[in-house]
């Protein structure tokens, strides 16, 4: 049974900041690091619009060009067969279950190559922790795909799976992540951070990996060289303190290792889980706390959108409360969709948010490097848009 008991760790402690709203943001746009207090503050806050107001000015600072970002990649779940039990979770199956799948070379080929049809650099590629699956079986398939598709870069294997795979094959972090990298890993995508504390873990998931464990994949995976991407689930059992515990281990994280390319936060979606009683979230705590995540994060350089969970109107907001990025165009997505919410943008969606939002829409790779040309009439419209903006 899943309870709110009062938790005993970092946010035990924290007390809501002596210091009135606005000087926590203003100390957040000058570019000073507000503390785990000031972020508590901000979140107790009801003020959305000062916050998203400070949350926007601080984007600017760090984003001063004239464009915002998307990227066209494919969430290629390969298997759904996953030995932890996650309350949240509508997608996993038992490994013994009738409906379990691993995907096969060929039905991967194709979906890799819809995706460069389509114009996508990448695929997203994570699974459930499946119990038989060798570290060879996973080696082969990284070598088959990069030997394939040379320019499509793999975005694989989230923390917990990294970690299940130390488990499965006794054998140490650094030695699995140097073998998956040798054949073709190209990055590390956030998956599985839900909220990086324990208590909260503990309660919504059973087999899984803990907070240091979690955070250790990525530190260890920066120190070979790879970049990787952090990410939050939020809204169901975990107390606002442990909200902002998150972002400030995160923080710390960056701090050492300065591996982390972006923040992606969205909130928990309960249909089809065995949390389905929690009321989601709306539109306001999601804005806000993503505004917030921007302020706090001063040392993560790019925060995403998460339209996939908050729709179309909700993700082109977005670009106001703090996003610089709309994340991927998203050919296909199952976890998300398997909780009964089914956002589907086009290509041409996501550029007139971003248009609209007063900047000229560019793609960008994993690592956030352009990776096209933007034609003259995108940009004539992107200033027309600007202009109705300051005239309104």
């Amino acid at each position: 049974m899943i309870t709110t008991e009062a938790p005993h760790h970092l946010a035990a402690g924290m007390k809501a900041s002596i210091l009135p709203l606005q000087a926590i943001l203003d100390k957040a746009v000058a570019g000073e690091r507000i503390s785990p207090n000031e972020g508590l503050a901000l979140l107790e806050s009801h003020d959305l619009t000062a916050i998203g107001a400070a949350a926007n000015e601080v984007t600017k600072r760090l984003h001063p060009e004239p464009y915002r970002t998307y990227n066209i990649d494919r969430n290629i779940n390969y298997t759904n067969a996953c030995t932890a039990v996650c309350d949240f979770c509508a997608f996993y199956r038992p490994p013994k279950h009738d409906e379990v799948y691993v995907l096969t070379r060929e039905e991967l080929y194709s979906k890799i190559e819809e995706t460069i049809a389509l114009g996508g650099d990448q695929i997203l590629m994570q699974g459930g922790l499946h119990p038989k699956l060798s570290l060879e079986w996973y080696e082969e398939l990284l070598r088959d795909l990069r030997q394939r598709y040379p320019t499509v870069n793999i975005h694989g294997f989230s923390p917990p799976e990294i970690h299940h795979f130390t488990k499965l094959f006794k054998l140490p972090l650094r030695t699995v992540l140097e073998r998956l990298k040798a054949a073709g890993l190209g990055s590390l995508p956030g998956g599985g951070g839900e909220i990086l504390v324990d208590r909260v873990r503990k309660e919504i998931t059973r087999g899984k990996v803990l907070t240091d464990d979690w955070l250790n994949v990525h530190r260890v995976w920066h120190e070979l060289g790879g970049k990787s991407t952090a990410t939050m689930m939020f809204g169901h059992i975990e107390t606002l303190a442990e909200r902002i515990e998150h972002m400030e281990r995160v923080r710390q994280l960056q701090d050492e290792t300065g591996g982390l390319t972006a923040f992606i936060s969205w909130t928990f979606q309960p249909d089809n889980t065995t949390m389905a009683h929690i009321p989601p979230a709306g539109a306001f705590e999601y804005l806000k706390t993503q505004a917030i995540s921007r302020l706090y994060l001063d040392n993560v350089p790019n925060i995403q959108s998460s339209w996939v969970t908050q729709g179309e109107k909700i993700g082109g907001l977005a670009l106001l409360f703090g996003a610089n990025d709309m994340g991927s165009l998203m050919i296909e997505e199952n976890v998300v969709a398997e909780a009964g919410t089914v956002y589907h943008l086009t290509l041409e969606t996501i550029k007139r948010l971003i248009i609209d939002a007063g900047y000229t829409p560019r793609q960008r790779n994993v690592f956030y490097q352009l990776i096209d040309r933007v034609p003259a009439a995108i940009r004539q419209e992107t200033q027309v848009a600007a202009q109705l903006r300051v005239l309104n």
